[in-house]
């Protein structure tokens, strides 16, 4: 088997989690200087700013990963709503096409993968991993409209953890889903600071930057509202 369907959990309200969620400072994009941010989130807006900045804006959810060497945890938003997901027990391109699978069904048009870092900020070996697999998923997202952004998962785990205790959830069941809740965490984070801590990877190609620019179709009977507790 290679996934873990946590199906049956049910949504985190957002809002009531916020204040406890530890904001992120704005990374530089491809070492650029930090006042470019502001207008790459401009031309590639991720989905939470794009509800801070209109609240009538009608689009898809958002997929969180939590990106492990053998396991891979998923959480998925709808309005500002969090839930685990799943966790996929998978490698290489099979990962990053069921990745594309999993957007697709759940009506997801971008992906906020976890970026480790150190407690000071800096990024570990495993951020270079992280990296390659996110640019590689980026082009094949951008096919689609789809993008991808990169998000601080400092400390994600040890969260996870706690909210899984204070759920009461039992050793066993806390092992199964670690990842996904990790996710739930990382999630949590980006709506946090409406997506302004997070680090979008662009395709190097020109025409793929230019169809995230226009964005995926809109969904027209999708209404944000519905899932806003």
């Amino acid at each position: 088997m290679c996934s873990l369907q946590l199906q049956s959990h049910a949504f985190f309200n957002v809002s009531e989690i916020l204040s406890k969620c530890p904001s992120s400072q704005p990374r530089v994009i491809y070492k650029l200087k930090a006042r470019a941010l502001s207008s790459s989130l401009q031309d590639f807006p991720p989905n939470a700013l794009r509800r801070k900045t209109d609240p009538q804006w009608r689009g898809g959810f958002s997929l969180g990963v939590d990106l492990g060497l053998s396991r891979t945890g998923l959480a998925l938003s709808k309005g500002f709503s969090v839930r685990p997901l799943t966790v996929l027990k998978l490698r290489g391109q099979k990962l990053e096409l069921q990745l594309l699978d999993m957007a697709e069904r759940e009506e997801a048009d971008e992906f906020i993968i976890g970026l480790p870092k150190s407690w000071d900020g800096k990024e570990t070996p495993q951020s270079n991993k992280v990296r390659s697999i996110a640019g590689r998923l980026a082009v094949r997202a951008a096919h689609r409209g789809w993008r991808v952004y990169l998000q601080d998962e400092h400390g994600t785990s040890s969260e996870a953890g706690y909210r899984m205790i204070n759920l009461g959830l039992n050793q066993s069941a806390r092992q199964k889903s670690s990842d996904a809740y990790a996710a739930v965490i990382l999630l949590e984070r980006y709506f946090a600071v409406s997506g302004e801590g997070s680090e979008i990877v662009l395709p190097k190609q020109m025409d793929l930057q230019e169809k995230l620019r226009r964005g995926a179709p809109l969904d027209v009977d999708f209404s944000p509202e519905e899932f806003v507790d």
